[in-house]
């Protein structure tokens, strides 16, 4: 489903990525885990097409976007792309003029052609699933951080991406509002949802992650399930990250 190799992302010289590779199966929840400034976000803005990239390839489904192929930048196949991908950022990012339901409907309406009834409804039920049912007319400011998340992910999953990216999704909220958001994407785990997660949520990984990457020194040094990987590391760079967050 998602297939990177080689991936080199390079500002001002440095390459942050440094080749890259890193496969998501079709109904695979993985997540990449790694210090803090190591790449993480920027490998899924890559995999999106939000960020250039210097060298390698990333497929998902049939789509490839490729520097050395002369097509990385090709906004044909960046829009391509982009509907068969959901990102859920940190910040939520929803039009606070809008209300829930409105910010939900967005984009069948206008990426997708849905007429306005049939993204209403499809909108309704996402909205439930995420249960915020009754705040369909809310506006974003009289919600919650953790409930505006939850709208978020439900307006990502509203054009029915092949793949959803969050990138740490949690790390903006208070405390008390993370389990709810978890509870969600676990729901979206165990219901087959192809995801890419970037989180520092080591307990929600334990239990709702199919594979864990671990990103260092610009390259995934280390993959596997969850049990092997974060029971019984291999990697020094691993340790090391377990070590400091007391997992």
């Amino acid at each position: 489903m998602v297939r990177v190799r080689g991936l080199v992302k390079r500002y001002d010289g440095h390459a942050v990525l440094a080749g890259v590779d890193l496969d998501v199966r079709r109904g695979e929840a993985a997540v990449v885990i790694g210090a803090s400034g190591c790449g993480k976000s920027t490998l899924l803005r890559c995999i999106n097409a939000l960020e250039s990239f210097d060298d390698g390839r990333v497929d998902v489904g049939e789509v490839a976007l490729d520097p050395r192929a002369g097509n990385a930048s090709s906004n044909a196949l960046q829009q391509r792309l982009r509907t068969r991908v959901g990102m859920v950022f940190q910040q939520f990012h929803l039009f606070p003029h809008m209300t829930v339901l409105e910010n939900v409907m967005c984009g069948p309406i206008h990426g997708l052609g849905l007429p306005r009834d049939a993204a209403a409804d499809r909108a309704r039920r996402l909205i439930e699933r995420v249960g915020l049912s009754d705040k369909l007319d809310a506006r974003p400011a009289t919600l919650s951080g953790g409930q505006q998340q939850r709208v978020a992910i439900a307006r990502a999953l509203a054009n029915e991406p092949a793949v959803m990216l969050f990138d740490e999704p949690t790390s903006a909220l208070d405390p008390r509002m993370t389990g709810e958001v978890l509870s969600v994407m676990a729901d979206l785990s165990s219901s087959g949802q192809t995801m890419l997660i970037v989180s520092h949520a080591i307990g929600f990984v334990r239990r709702s992650a199919h594979r864990v990457h671990v990103l260092a020194g610009g390259r995934v040094v280390e993959s596997g399930p969850p049990e092997e990987v974060l029971e019984r590391a291999r990697h020094p760079a691993t340790r090391s990250l377990l070590a400091d967050r007391g997992d």
